[in-house]
């Protein structure tokens, strides 16, 4: 039993309060027990990261690409990163920081893919207004 629901119930034993008050404050409590606290840890209800390659209407050559992948695959492979070796790890690491990409692989959390995930509802680029880019989750 948690803190909160046991003070409750003394203030209700020693008189402080109604049974409807007590009744009213364990149910405030029990929803706010269940509603997510953190928005941020609560995984994306999509199924599918859509990467979408559009050419320009004018451009007769270009072809259209859609990719569909499952995040649950993502997710997995983010979870088989933890089992490279350190040595190999800092070796990518480093191979990324000189391309301009600060990432350590080591460090990325089930958290940090579901921020990811979130941010990337619906991002549009026109590529030099040749093609457009679109990623988006589904």
């Amino acid at each position: 039993m948690s803190e909160e629901r046991k003070k409750i119930l003394e203030m209700l034993a020693e008189g402080k309060i109604t049974i409807d008050e007590a009744e009213k404050l364990l149910s405030a409590l029990s929803s706010s027990e269940t509603a997510p606290r953190d928005e941020s840890t609560k995984k994306t209800t999509a199924k599918y990261l859509h990467v979408l390659v559009e050419p320009d209407p004018r451009n007769q050559e270009g072809e259209k690409v859609n990719v569909r992948v499952p995040l649950n695959l993502i997710r997995a492979g983010l979870k088989w990163a933890a089992l490279i070796p350190k040595h190999a790890q800092s070796s990518v690491n480093q191979a990324l920081h000189e391309k301009g990409i600060e990432l350590d692989l080591g460090a990325i959390t089930a958290k940090d893919i579901e921020e990811l995930l979130t941010e990337l509802n619906d991002l549009t680029v026109d590529i030099e207004g040749k093609d457009k880019l679109r990623v988006y989750c589904e």
